[in-house]
């Protein structure tokens, strides 16, 4: 016989599991669940505990029809005072058992109606929020609008951004696209397919194809700076703590930047560069008696642009270095020009104003060209005469310094998830890939999954700028890590990720848009052979130009000759004129620019010429200033669209038609004038009227193919996609003749 579960004889006695297994607690049985087996020693126990139920009730029902069917008279008087006594206090207690399940059960009630009317409420309110905004954006004219939350990682929070507005970056799948739509991939498919363009769920979009989607769609778009930059920004900043300045030291080489920053850390950088000039960028964290600055040394202002032409900003602050003995040179107006594109406070150090040939006021007047006045003159801009020699006005630097960045108020959190941007890195051997990192906000600390440009690891090793190890490091610090798979690039940004399958992902996911991006753009930067290409695709609307010229006169004659060369569709734009050779820095600046570099009577150096193959900027050399007016000219000549004209060439008359077999219709003409070539253009002319205009098929004389059929011979011809010709139609020949348009 098999055995019964507990629960099984629950369901034969009509009674729930968990009330069987109180009673047999009760029979002093102890099963550990309703799955247990029931023994027989519990279904004997059981089933004498439910007989002797049967037979109290039994007991108990006969005792009441006793008491209904005997008179009271025949019973003892105290007995039956008694006995009505006992059955009213019976009565009062049920009574108010009943009452008290009467009260609890009505408060029940109450509370499931209220939690009710609530989440209806809600409802009601949510349902009545969404009618109400399509009917404004209905009056409005809008289309589908996007919802006001969008859904990040699991486990994050909701970010909010702006209605009808989505984050896109260029190369996202079809998938990727309908995921940030709140579409199904076939609904996005389905659009692609009404616009007439075939799409799969994993095929990578351009931008343009993605905006037009987005339109389509209802929504308006917003590129998105970087892939996996929004799994940092959900991150809330509670702590905001003072931060230190970053602040990046620039001028003109030879100008004593490097010997300054050597004076403030009490170091000698310069003895150990070949050639006494920096060859390398520098980060390193100075203590003053107030605050810590975190400054950063250039070798003139490579790393500045290389940093601004991958959109990062990490700087808080320029100090500008100008020699007091030397005057304001090329590099010194570029550092100039580069520091207001990123928008950031410029503080002058005036160098080297203990040599006897020291001109401070000359340097300040030289300045004040470029919109750089001293506080000393009533302007705005702070100006500190320093020696890094002797250390003179050092002190009153870090002090204005300081000063500077008070204004600015500048605050981080450093309980969040480290961020940064990479100021140089390399391969060491022994320790790979090693990373000069600036950390922007949040912490970093050693074992941290990190991503960096399109690179992923773990911080395997940290160290400070004098080569501590480190185990942590908070915002504004300089630090050199190693872990990495691979060298990013200088301005890459550097972020620590939740774990490492986030780290993997994001950077598999750049890799891709990387090799797209190196597919589709072939490396490719302006040149004067794309120009065109871009003009008709509606890309470039003016040929960007870096000048650098032997001397100052032939810069100023190249940018005012070739900045005057314009038409309606396309202009030049000279974006930075210069002096002295070609080098990386101009390289870098045409790279951000997508701009072309002219040299005239110079030539660039071995590393901005090896950049320049790296990055596919196009250099070109001159040495005539009218051959670079007439290359210039004729790019921008080469840009417009040129003039198309229609030149007649001869006329057939159609005298009978044939049907061919898996060939179509072939018009038996008569050439009346000029001549019919294999290559050209025709009318289809009826009654007066081109019926039809396309190209030719075939030209046959007899049986054989022809290349020309003269005047005043026979033919047969064959016109592309049209078989409705009849007799007495004219075939007019003619050429498409395209002449180039002249600038005016």
């Amino acid at each position: 016989m098999a055995k019964k579960r507990i629960y099984e004889v629950a369901k034969e006695y009509k009674i729930s599991s968990t009330a069987l297994l109180k009673i047999l607690v009760e029979l002093k049985f102890a099963p550990k669940s309703h799955m247990s087996v029931a023994t027989d020693e519990m279904l004997q126990a059981i089933g004498k505990k439910f007989e002797a139920e049967k037979e109290a009730v039994k007991k108990d029902i006969t005792q009441k029809k006793k008491k209904a069917v005997t008179p009271p008279s025949s019973q003892p008087k105290g007995t039956a005072e008694a006995d009505k006594a006992g059955d009213k206090t019976k009565l009062k207690d049920r009574m108010q058992k009943l009452s008290g399940a009467l009260k609890r059960s009505e408060k029940k009630k109450k509370r499931q109606e209220r939690r009710r009317k609530s989440k209806e409420a809600r409802q009601v309110d949510h349902k009545a929020v969404v009618k109400s905004f399509k009917a404004t954006m209905a009056t409005l004219g809008g289309g589908k609008k996007g919802r006001k939350y969008k859904k990040r990682r699991p486990g994050e929070e909701i970010v909010a951004v702006e209605e009808g507005v989505i984050e896109v970056n260029e190369f996202m799948t079809v998938a990727e696209l309908a995921r940030v739509m709140d579409m199904k991939p076939a609904e996005l498919i389905a659009t692609c397919f009404k616009l007439g363009m075939m799409a799969s769920i994993n095929q990578r979009l351009d931008m343009d194809t993605i905006e037009t989607l987005s339109l389509e769609c209802g929504f308006t778009t917003r590129i998105k700076e970087e892939i996996g930059e929004e799994a940092l920004q959900t991150e809330e900043e509670t702590r905001m703590i003072k931060r230190a300045p970053v602040v990046t030291v620039m001028g003109h080489v030879d100008h004593g930047k490097t010997s300054l920053l050597d004076y403030i850390r009490k170091t000698n950088v310069v003895d150990e560069e070949a050639g006494a000039i920096t060859q390398h960028i520098g980060a390193y964290e100075v203590w003053t008696p107030n605050s810590s600055i975190t400054f950063i040394d250039t070798p003139g202002h490579e790393a500045f642009t290389a940093m601004r032409a991958r959109g990062a900003q990490v700087t808080d602050l320029v100090v500008l270095v100008v020699a007091a003995d030397d005057g304001v040179m090329p590099q010194t107006v570029e550092a100039i020009d580069h520091a207001r594109a990123a928008g950031v406070p410029i503080v002058v150090a005036i160098n080297k104003v203990d040599k006897p040939t020291a001109n401070p006021d000359q340097i300040k007047q030289q300045l004040t060209k470029y919109n750089l006045v001293s506080e000393e003159w009533g302007g705005k801009t702070v100006m500190v005469e320093v020696s890094a020699k002797t250390g003179q006005g050092i002190d009153t630097l870090l002090e204005m310094i300081a000063l500077q960045s008070e204004l600015l108020d500048l605050k981080a959190d450093p309980d969040i998830r480290g961020q940064g941007i990479v100021i140089e890195a390399r391969l060491e051997k022994g320790r790979g890939p090693v990373s000069t990192v600036i950390i922007q906000r949040g912490s970093v600390a050693v074992g941290d999954p990190i991503v960096a440009g399109s690179y992923f690891g773990h911080v395997r090793l940290m160290w400070s700028d004098r080569e501590y190890e480190l185990a942590t490091a908070g915002p504004a610090m300089p630090v050199r890590i190693t872990g990495l798979n691979g060298v990013p690039q200088a301005g890459d940004t550097f972020m620590v990720m939740r774990d490492d399958q986030e780290a993997r992902e994001i950077s598999i996911k750049r890799t891709q848009i990387k090799r797209e991006q190196e597919i589709r753009r072939g490396f490719g930067r302006a040149t004067l052979e794309k120009i065109y290409e871009q003009i008709k695709d509606g890309q470039v609307k003016e040929l960007r130009l870096v000048i650098k010229a032997d001397v100052d006169g032939s810069a100023e004659v190249l940018s005012e000759t070739l900045g005057k060369i314009a038409t309606e569709e396309v202009r030049t734009l000279v974006i930075h004129k210069g002096v002295g050779g070609i080098s990386e820095s101009d390289v870098l600046l045409a790279a951000a620019s997508d701009a072309i570099i002219i040299g005239f009577n110079v030539r660039p150096d071995g590393r901005a010429r090896e950049l320049a193959a790296r990055e596919t900027v196009d250099i070109r050399l001159y040495n005539v200033i009218y051959e670079v007016e007439s290359d210039v000219r004729k790019a921008l000549e080469g840009m417009l669209s040129p003039e198309v004209k229609e030149e007649y060439a001869g006329v057939a008359e159609v005298r009978q038609v044939f049907r061919v077999p898996k060939i179509g219709t072939i018009a038996g003409c008569f050439v009346k004038e000029g001549a019919i070539h294999r290559s050209d253009k025709v009318h289809v002319v009826r009654d007066g009227r081109i019926v039809y205009t396309g190209n030719l098929h075939s030209l046959k004389r007899f049986k054989d193919d022809a290349r020309e059929v003269a005047s005043g011979y026979e033919c047969g011809i064959g016109i592309e996609d049209f078989q409705d010709i009849k007799v007495g139609d004219t075939i007019e020949v003619f050429k498409l003749v395209e002449t180039a348009r002249k600038l005016e």
